[in-house]
C-alpha cells in the first residue's frame, strides 16, 4: 500500500490518521462524560480532565497535520456512481467534521485556560494560556464544547451509517477505500 492516497485509493497515512482521529474523538467523548461526574473525592477527580486536555492538545496537532496532509495529498475522488448530491453531501459533511473538531478543541483550550494557567501536556510542556479576557469565558466555552461535542459525535455516527450503506446497500467502494482495501 502507497503513504499518499491515488485518484482512487486512500493512502495508509490517511487511513491512519481517519481512524486514530476517530478512536481518539470518541475515546475523549467518553473520557469526558465520564470525568463531569466525579466528585471531588474521587482519586480521578484530577486525572481524568488533566488526561483529556492532554490528548485534546495532541488531537489537535494531529488534526493540523491531517489538514495538510490533505492539502498535499488530496483525497481520492468520488465513485462514478456517486451522484451530485452524494458528492456535495460529503464534502460538506467532512468541512463540518473538521471544523467542528477545531472549534470543540479551541473550546476546551479557552475552558482550561480561563483561570489564566496553561494546559500541561503529559507533564512534557505547557501550552501557555494566551487568551483569558472573554467575559464568561469558561462558561460560555464550556457549553459550546459541551454541545458541540455531542453534535460531532452523533455526526460521526450518522458518518459511519452512511459508509455502511454504501458498502452494504448500494454495495460501493467507500468504506473499502478507507480500510485500506481494493
Amino acid at each position: 500500500m502507497q503513504w499518499r492516497n491515488s485518484f482512487s485509493h486512500y493512502g495508509l497515512l490517511s487511513i491512519v490518521l481517519h481512524w486514530s482521529v476517530a478512536v481518539t474523538v470518541f475515546g475523549l467523548f467518553g473520557l469526558g462524560f465520564w470525568m463531569v461526574g466525579l466528585d471531588y473525592y474521587s482519586g480521578w477527580y484530577q486525572t481524568a480532565p488533566d488526561l483529556h486536555k492532554s490528548i485534546g492538545v495532541l488531537l489537535f496537532v494531529v488534526m493540523l497535520a491531517r489538514v495538510l496532509w490533505r492539502w498535499f495529498t488530496p483525497p481520492p475522488a468520488s465513485l462514478p456512481s456517486h451522484g451530485r448530491l452524494t458528492r456535495l453531501a460529503s464534502k460538506l459533511g467532512h468541512s463540518f467534521l473538521y471544523v467542528g473538531l477545531f472549534v470543540l478543541m479551541i473550546s476546551g483550550y479557552l475552558i482550561s485556560t480561563a483561570n489564566g494557567r496553561g494546559i500541561e501536556v503529559f507533564g512534557l510542556f505547557e501550552l501557555p494560556a494566551t487568551l483569558t479576557s472573554i467575559p464568561n469565558q469558561e462558561d460560555i466555552a464550556g457549553l459550546v464544547h459541551e454541545y458541540l461535542g455531542w453534535v460531532l459525535v452523533i455526526f460521526a455516527g450518522i458518518h459511519a451509517l452512511a459508509a455502511l450503506k454504501h458498502h452494504f446497500i448500494d454495495r460501493d467502494r467507500t468504506l473499502t477505500r478507507m480500510l485500506g482495501r481494493k
